[in-house]
């Protein structure tokens, strides 16, 4: 597919390394460039795409910034993975009292697929036709439970997900088996009270205080693509951001 950039005087013109960047992104987003992919380099975009090397800079620039690139010295640069510690960095924020960083291990509850409902429905821009793949599973820290999650996916973007055993680096299943890169997430974060069922997992007593994470995720056209709400403890854990 030929590639093309608007000019500086065209209408609805953008920024030139903006207009770079978007076709690097569609790139991903479409699996010509894979996870772990080294790119070309800056000169070769640069020559193909008829700009400046300095141009290009900036988009890579900025997909870096947005964890869509790892630049490795001397190496170059490659397309991010989602594997355990770009993960534990960017999308899990609950760590230990104590300090420890760690990727939770996890205990998968049920999977089923039904019919998407209302609140689902709104949340992942589904219809009342549509069908979703659920999971719950639990997450421990330090061989502790510390997470009630409930995962809720389109059937239709993941097919077969409710069929296969569920590891625990969700995300990686998704980009690997069935090319959807979550690119960002949404998170409200709020105190309630600890429902029966997640109470009796995490071994605390009905209607204990606990963090609620509601999480939605996108992938790199920003269609959203997971709604995930975690039920955590706090006792012994916290919420962690690292604002910069």
């Amino acid at each position: 597919m030929e590639e093309t950039l608007i000019g500086n005087g065209a209408p609805g013109f953008r920024p030139l390394y903006r207009q770079v960047k978007d076709v690097l992104v569609r790139r991903i987003a479409d699996g010509r460039w894979q996870g772990g992919q080294m790119i070309p380099s800056e000169f070769q975009i640069a020559a193909e795409l008829s700009v400046s090397q300095g141009t290009v800079r900036k988009a890579l620039d900025d997909m870096t910034a947005e964890n869509l690139l790892v630049r490795r010295q001397g190496k170059g640069t490659f397309v991010a993975s989602h594997d355990e510690n770009r993960i534990l960095f960017q999308f899990f924020k609950l760590g230990r009292d104590d300090g420890q960083r760690e990727f939770p291990e996890s205990e998968v509850v049920s999977v089923g697929r039904t019919r998407a409902d209302p609140v689902t429905q709104e949340k992942l821009a589904l219809v009342a036709a549509d069908s979703v793949v659920t999971i719950r599973r639990l997450r421990s820290l330090g061989g502790e439970r510390v997470i009630a999650e409930t995962i809720v996916v389109p059937a239709a973007r993941f097919p077969g997900l409710e069929r296969g055993e569920v590891p625990n680096n969700l995300y990686g299943v998704y980009a690997a088996r069935y090319g959807v890169t979550v690119a960002r997430a949404n998170e409200r974060l709020k105190a309630v009270a600890c429902p029966a069922f997640a109470a009796n997992a995490l071994g605390l007593a009905v209607d204990a205080p606990v963090l609620s994470i509601d999480r939605l995720a996108y992938d790199l056209d920003g269609t959203p693509v997971e709604w995930r709400l975690s039920l955590c403890r706090t006792d012994q854990c916290h919420y962690l951001s690292d604002l910069k």
